[in-house]
């Protein structure tokens, strides 16, 4: 193994420009894939990072207006969908793929505590909602099956919102302090000085239209959802505010569905049936919105593997022009060692001794060269990291990551090994086949 080291070191050496020309190449194609992969896992990352943690096994369904004539009934009608359409969701219909079922009714109205105030909207809901949703509570508690008894007069704030109500104008007038904790937010009380906290009002009494609510929790806000949502018990708002037996929206979480196609086979059945029972069209698309999260999930995981083969592809034709320069480099000294080979050949080397010798050196100029393009590719991905990762860009009023962590796994790198490995192999194979069958008289003749 020693000597074999020695000659390709010996044959490197007499060719040090030439090596190092067609090693940039393969270093440059390694760069460009570590670079790309790593660049493309900061865009998904950045993607799914509104979803992280989110249940994925979650429908939620409302009424739209009907697109088409059915059953003597024009079309442009309105669905209104009611708690008898929550029963029937909940029923034997669908048990062999539904599990839990809720309904929520919202309305809009002010929210004020002393003089600040925000117009946001008002939802009633169940306790299942905090884990369909998945809504961290950062101070006290969320509903519970009591306020929905007892029909209490009880809120839960997104943090923001708990914030504006402390006085967004000592924000903006640069009072406002940041601890270390994203959820540990501390408003200074211009009038009198103190520090305020949001966990300070929990049980506190505020207004939300002409009623008093008291705060007794306080959630993380969520700019990829709706951090303007305040939660109330979904009996107390169906009181106060005639809702009646109409509800918004109907959330459900799923099981059993594994592919893309039995999800849609689910949602045309249950669109059929609740659809025919509002005598709308059973394939009447517009007459019920369906928002189906597992059907999103198997999409944005499609979408991510088709990226990743793209960024694969582009990476691998980049690195081709390297595996192309170290073949012809191999071929080079295939011709100018004929002579060296004859030789070996005159004295008992095989074929494939010849063969190891180029295929090994093949390998060691791909793999050293290629480990060095991956090794900047990773310090570059690193830096993205720490520059790029670090900024965001406001979409509709919402800030997002443009990329977070831009790195790649082991497993890419042991990828990425594997390439090199297989590159350095294909590109040394037709130059050994030819030192391998290199006539010994022949090779003798050369000079």
């Amino acid at each position: 193994m020693k000597d074999l080291f020695t000659e390709i070191w010996e044959s490197v050496r007499r060719n040090k420009l030439r090596t190092c020309l067609t090693g940039f190449a393969v270093s440059w194609g390694i760069f460009m894939l570590i670079v790309l992969l790593g660049a493309g896992n900061g865009l998904m990352n950045a993607f799914m990072r509104g979803g992280e943690g989110v249940p994925t096994n979650v429908v939620q369904v409302g009424g739209g207006r009907t697109s088409k004539p059915y059953d003597g009934l024009k079309e442009g009608r309105r669905i209104d969908y009611d708690e008898r359409d929550v029963a029937l969701t909940a029923s034997e219909v669908f048990a062999d793929h539904v599990d839990q079922v809720i309904s929520s009714v919202s309305t809009s109205a002010t929210v004020s505590y002393g003089k600040k105030h925000f117009s946001g909207s008002i939802e009633g809901n169940f306790p299942a909602r905090r884990e369909m949703d998945k809504i961290e509570i950062l101070y006290g508690r969320f509903i519970n099956d009591k306020d929905i008894r007892e029909s209490r007069k009880v809120v839960v704030l997104p943090e923001d919102r708990a914030e504006t109500l402390l006085g967004n104008e000592v924000r903006d007038s640069g009072f406002r302090m940041q601890m270390s904790s994203a959820s540990k937010t501390t408003n200074f009380d211009s009038s009198s000085g103190k520090k305020v906290h949001v966990q300070d009002l929990i049980g506190k009494y505020i207004r939300i239209g002409d009623f008093s609510f008291r705060v007794v929790g306080i959630a993380k806000s969520n700019d990829e959802s709706n951090s303007n949502t305040v939660y109330a018990p979904y009996s107390t708002i169906r009181t106060i505010y005639g809702k009646g037996r109409v509800v918004d929206d109907i959330t459900f979480t799923i099981h059993g569905l594994n592919t893309q196609k039995e999800s849609d086979e689910f949602e045309k059945q249950y669109r059929a049936v609740v659809n025919l029972r509002h005598r709308a069209a059973p394939d009447d698309t517009r007459a019920m919105w369906i928002w189906n999260r597992f059907s999103q999930n198997l999409q944005m995981n499609k979408g991510e593997r088709i990226i990743t083969v793209a960024l694969w592809i582009i990476g691998l034709f980049t690195l081709l022009g390297g595996i192309v320069g170290v073949s012809n480099i191999m071929l080079i000294t295939v011709k100018e060692r004929t002579h060296e080979f004859g030789i070996r050949k005159a004295i008992g080397a095989s074929p494939w001794g010849i063969m190891k010798l180029i295929l090994a050196e093949s390998v060691s100029i791909t793999a050293f060269f290629g480990y060095i393009g991956m090794l900047l590719g990773m310090i570059t991905c690193l830096i993205l990291d720490k520059t790029v990762g670090q900024a965001s860009t406001s979409i509709m009023d919402q800030e997002i990551a443009m990329l977070v962590n831009p790195t790649v796994g082991l497993d890419v790198a042991i990828e990425a090994t594997l390439v090199l490995i297989i590159a350095g192999s294909i590109a040394g194979l037709f130059p050994a086949r030819k030192a391998a069958h290199v006539r010994p008289i022949e090779a003798l003749r050369a000079e």
